[in-house]
């Protein structure tokens, strides 16, 4: 078993305070929103696992067909023994990455990064005894606590991965990636995924897919406030609404409420109305084109090293490290 570290930025009482705050924001503005980080209880995180096996979602099937072609390379060429994964999760696509590491004999030490203790502890202990590699598992938000992740003399490969930074807004991303150039050294190099623009029916059926897994994930968010909050939302009296917002370049995601109703959240003590028709807006995933990606993050501080596609073209990773 490797050396393992579990160190804590964040707990319950942090992850009540945030709920409290996102839902009485974001269900008393107009138009309503919740941030898609509220997605992922229990059955939210299955419903989504479900949603990476359907055919019309192939975000992670490309990116995972990018690493297993070329995770030799991408550690090659960043040459680091220590790899930091934002918003790890399981680590199940990230094992490609460790694999290529360890059979370059660079693996030295692996950094996952979630808001989920209990995700991340089951994580860290499954790669540390699979691996033998130190583990320095880090619970925190990355909007917040970047400057968590321990230094590394050789350097840090971070990966920011599955185009999760296309749920932030631009302006978000901008901070975003100005935080994270400020919480790296010149020897760090970043992985960044990002799912391009395409064709639109291609992008508008992996949110919306006839099974009907999306709408139950997307859905689900009500359940969540239900069973946090003693809310009495009713997830069967919204249809499911995802649509390409040309202008934005992002696939969006709203609950349309198909009647004018009312529901209570009393442990906010809030009693929210809903009109016919009224959409409340769960998610937005920015799609990007190549060159995009590399005029933000130079914009935010960062060199382009290195990017790689799958054979479709359907995703893309870029290797980039700061520029000072």
């Amino acid at each position: 078993m490797s050396d393992l570290t579990i160190e804590v930025h964040l707990g319950p009482d942090d992850r009540r305070v945030a709920l409290e705050r996102d839902v009485r924001e974001g269900l008393t503005r107009r138009p309503k929103s919740l941030p898609p980080v509220w997605f992922y209880d229990e059955r939210g995180s299955r419903l989504f696992d479900e949603i990476t096996r359907l055919p019309e979602y192939y975000p992670t099937r490309a990116e995972r067909e990018i690493l297993v072609r070329h995770a030799a390379e991408i550690v090659r060429t960043a040459g680091v023994s220590t790899l930091v994964e934002l918003g790890s999760g399981t680590s199940e696509k990230t094992r490609l990455l460790l694999d290529a590491m360890a059979e370059a004999d660079l693996l030295g030490s692996f950094v996952p990064f979630d808001v989920s203790e209990e995700v991340l502890t089951a994580a860290a202990v499954a790669i540390g005894s699979a691996y033998g590699c130190r583990v320095h598992a880090v619970v925190g938000d990355f909007h917040r606590h970047l400057a968590a992740i321990p230094d590394a003399d050789d350097g840090r490969l971070v990966a920011f991965l599955g185009s999760t930074i296309g749920n932030l807004d631009p302006a978000q991303r901008r901070r975003f990636l100005f935080d994270l150039d400020a919480a790296m050294t010149r020897d760090d190099r970043l992985l960044l995924g990002t799912d391009l623009v395409k064709d639109v029916d291609r992008l508008v059926a992996a949110y919306d897919d006839p099974s009907g897994v999306t709408a139950a994930f997307n859905r689900n968010v009500l359940a969540v406030l239900n069973a946090e909050l003693r809310g009495d939302l009713r997830p069967d009296a919204f249809d499911h609404v995802a649509f390409w917002d040309d202008d934005n370049a992002w696939i969006e995601m709203r609950l349309r409420a198909r009647q004018a109703h009312s529901a209570r959240l009393a442990a906010l003590d809030l009693d929210v109305d809903f009109a016919q028709g009224e959409e409340l807006h769960t998610e937005i995933s920015s799609k990007f084109r190549p060159e995009q990606v590399s005029a933000e993050l130079h914009d935010a501080g960062f060199v382009v090293e290195g990017t790689w596609t799958d054979p479709d073209g359907d995703f893309l990773l870029t290797l980039a490290r700061p520029y000072c």
